[in-house]
């Protein structure tokens, strides 16, 4: 415990652990959080634009959608590695400036596309969507945690507000494509983008002159040798949990289809595989709620193993019992990812949270071109089945890297809790 003199030298350094908030600063944090939330939507909605729009081009262009398709590429390739620049960046420039960057250029790569003459054009538009598009979850998630004291149900919201992002995409492009014509599915969220940059960059207050006042030690502190460890640990979680998502992500529409049998039409498998979707945004909500409640480490494993169990009963079942084994599966798969970034803030100081979640999330997301590469090379050898069976497995080396985690992290909090009792 501290004593009543250090308590206030602790409060006076850093205001959102005052006894006393104050109200302009808590609605400026609400502020904040809401941008952060829309920023999220945000976020995958723009990325989903151009795969929804891409049909209707097959007429304009008059190319295959093999080819067409192809031009995306670059976009989530730019995602992935991108996030690394990013979250270095905003950790030694601003995080506020980085959010301008994120929405004003998200906006302009958008209006990029929309003018686009050629296909070249197209795919120059948007990599430079992917690039900008790749700020918001190193540095987003950095400003959230920093914002919300890493509170779990702050956190959940924020991830189902990206879950939305990613429902809403091909809904709302299709319909802006068929009532406007295909450039207006990029010029109405391009709008939308530039003019929250600008209310944004207006409404929050500049971070720049915070950044030397940031915490270098973490709110659990670790040996060299223990963070090495955990290190190594987090990499091995990181990729095997981004092949697991954007595997099932991306095989689930047909993964129905083709389960459910030649009986079912496309209409009823769309709102099957949105239901399955859905249970991933209640257990967000659930888990964020849980992780106030309990140890992190300890619900990342119990969620995580979830997770496999769910993926495991997938492989093996069929019809009915394979809905409930996916969406089993798919509440854990979204339920870790709030807990996981929880996890990783404690364990690692602020001043530094941009680049850790940096690496996060460029492993995650770059494994999303292994994972359609994956889906295709394994369907074609042995259907779903071999598909589910090597998901199964990634579950299983993550589940492996979750558990060693979890007890180096528990070891870790056993022996600082030791190391401040006090004396008998």
């Amino acid at each position: 415990m501290l004593s009543d003199s250090k308590q206030a030298s602790v409060n006076a350094g850093n205001p959102m652990t005052a006894a006393t908030p104050d109200p302009h600063a808590e609605s400026h944090k609400r502020l904040q959080i809401g941008f952060l939330n829309w920023a999220h939507a945000i976020d995958h909605f723009v990325l989903g634009i151009y795969p929804t729009v891409v049909i209707g081009l097959e007429v304009v262009y008059r190319r295959p959608y093999s080819e067409l398709i192809a031009l995306a590429t670059a976009m989530f390739v730019a995602f992935g590695v991108f996030s690394l620049p990013a979250g270095w960046l905003a950790d030694r420039w601003s995080r506020r400036d980085m959010m301008v960057a994120f929405y004003v250029g998200c906006g302009l790569s958008l209006f990029a596309a929309a003018a686009a003459p050629s296909l070249p054009l197209m795919a120059a538009a948007l990599f430079a969507l992917g690039v900008f598009a790749a700020i918001y979850h190193p540095v987003g998630m950095a400003m959230l945690i920093e914002i919300s004291q890493a509170r779990g149900r702050t956190l959940a919201f924020n991830g189902v507000c990206g879950n939305l992002g990613v429902a809403l995409a091909a809904g709302i492009t299709g319909a802006l494509a068929s009532w406007l014509g295909w450039r207006a599915a990029f010029i109405v969220p391009a709008v939308l983008c530039v003019a929250t940059g600008i209310a944004y960059r207006a409404l929050v207050a500049d971070d720049r002159h915070t950044i030397a006042a940031r915490k270098k030690t973490a709110e659990i502190a670790l040996t060299p040798r223990a963070a090495i460890a955990m290190f190594l640990l987090f990499v091995v979680i990181s990729i095997s949990s981004g092949l697991v998502f954007n595997t099932v992500l991306v095989a689930l529409p047909k993964l129905v289809d083709e389960q459910l049998g030649n009986s079912v039409n496309l209409t009823i498998v769309g709102g099957l595989a949105t239901a399955v979707f859905m249970c991933g945004a209640l257990a967000q909500i659930a888990v964020g709620r849980l992780v106030e409640r309990m140890s992190g480490p300890i619900l990342f494993a119990i969620v995580v193993t979830i997770q496999f169990a769910g993926v495991a009963l997938a492989a093996h079942t069929s019809g009915a019992a394979l809905l409930i084994s996916l969406a089993i599966a798919m509440a854990a798969i979204y339920g870790q990812v709030t807990v996981g970034d929880i996890v990783v803030a404690r364990f690692t100081a602020d001043a530094w949270r941009g680049r850790i979640y940096s690496v996060r999330y460029f492993l995650n997301f770059t494994s999303s071109a292994v994972a359609v590469g994956l889906i295709a090379f394994l369907h074609d050898r042995g259907g779903f089945a071999l598909v589910l069976a090597v998901i199964a497995a990634c579950a299983g080396v993550m589940l492996a890297g979750v558990y060693g985690f979890a007890g180096l992290a528990f070891a870790v909090e056993h022996r600082q809790r030791a190391a401040a009792q006090p004396a008998e």
